[in-house]
């Protein structure tokens, strides 16, 4: 593996392991309304009346609006592990940049970062399915 791929692999696997690590942390903790947003979380994105699909794109959107950069990484994981294309994820960008005009610019730089890194590596994992 190249220099540059092993480092861009270290960082989605850095992102992953410590969402991972976290997740499991805070809900050692008998909490029940953070137990119950981490289920809702959860359960807001299974299949419904919209699929998983589009409700990740609507995360991902969303993600960039409220300017984000963890739940950004952790949706445009998600779109691509749905079948999100590099073209959708450019529309989904567009959309986000949009609606939240220019300070979203930033966050745009880090998501195709991002998104470069996880479709060099395609046997890094994706974040696990809890909130983003």
């Amino acid at each position: 593996m190249a220099d540059g791929a092993g480092h861009m692999n270290e960082r989605i696997q850095q992102f992953t392991e410590f969402r991972q690590r976290m997740n499991t942390r805070i809900l050692e903790h008998e909490n029940q309304v953070v137990r119950r947003f981490f289920a809702l979380d959860t359960q807001c994105y299974k299949d419904g009346a919209l699929e998983v699909k589009t409700k990740e794109m609507l995360g991902l959107v969303a993600s960039l609006v409220l300017r984000c950069d963890d739940c950004v990484n952790y949706h445009v994981a998600q779109c691509r592990q749905a079948g999100v294309s590099r073209e959708e994820m450019l529309e989904i960008f567009q959309v986000g940049l949009v609606v939240a005009g220019s300070i979203v610019i930033p966050h745009l730089r880090r998501a195709v970062d991002f998104l470069d890194q996880i479709e060099a590596t395609p046997e890094a994992s994706a974040p696990p399915q809890a909130p983003g």
